[in-house]
C-alpha cells in the first residue's frame, strides 16, 4: 500500500512540471516529407561510388575493344604478307606494296597511334643463295609503345 501511494506522489509531481518545447519530439506528417542533410550525403555518396566503378569498367572496355581491333588488323595484314609471299614467292617491299598488289584495300589505322604510318615492319631474312633480291618485310607491329591491360607491350603482340 505503501508503494502505491509513493508512485501516486511521483505521478502527481511528473505531472506538474513544465514540458520544454525544445525537448518535445514533434513528429512529421505525411505532407511534411522531406530529406535531411545526412540522408542526401549518404546517398550522393553511394551515387558518387558507383559511378566511378561504371568509369573503370568503361575504360577498361575501351581499351579493350582497341585492342581487339590491333589484334585483328595485325591478323589480316600478316595473312596478307603470307598469301603475297605464297603467289610471289617473295616478302612484299612494304605495307603498301599489299595495297596496291590487291591484297589489302587499304593499310589500316593503328589503334592506338591513330595513324597508318606507325606500322613497324620486321625485315626477312635474304633467301639463300639469292644475292641481289631485296628481302623485303615478313612481320608487322604496332608502333605503339604503351602497355597493354594483360601488362604486355603492344609492339609484342
Amino acid at each position: 500500500m505503501e508503494r502505491d501511494h509513493a508512485l501516486g506522489v511521483w505521478r502527481a509531481a511528473l505531472g506538474k512540471l513544465p514540458k520544454w518545447p525544445a525537448l518535445s519530439v514533434q513528429r512529421r506528417d505525411r505532407s511534411d516529407s522531406g530529406w535531411t542533410l545526412i540522408e542526401l550525403l549518404i546517398v550522393i555518396s553511394i551515387i558518387m561510388i558507383l559511378a566511378s566503378f561504371a568509369l573503370v569498367q568503361y575504360r577498361n572496355s575501351v581499351t579493350s575493344a582497341k585492342e581487339a581491333a590491333l589484334r585483328s588488323d595485325l591478323f589480316f595484314m600478316r595473312d596478307a604478307i603470307d598469301q603475297y609471299y605464297a603467289d610471289k614467292g617473295k616478302y612484299p617491299d612494304s605495307l603498301q606494296t599489299l595495297v596496291t598488289e590487291n591484297y589489302i584495300r587499304q593499310i589500316p589505322k593503328d589503334p592506338f597511334t591513330l595513324s597508318t604510318d606507325s606500322w613497324q615492319t620486321v625485315e626477312a631474312d635474304p633467301q639463300p643463295g639469292s644475292t641481289t633480291a631485296e628481302p623485303g618485310i615478313y612481320n608487322v607491329k604496332s608502333g605503339s609503345q604503351d602497355t597493354a591491360i594483360d601488362g604486355s607491350k603492344y609492339a609484342d603482340f
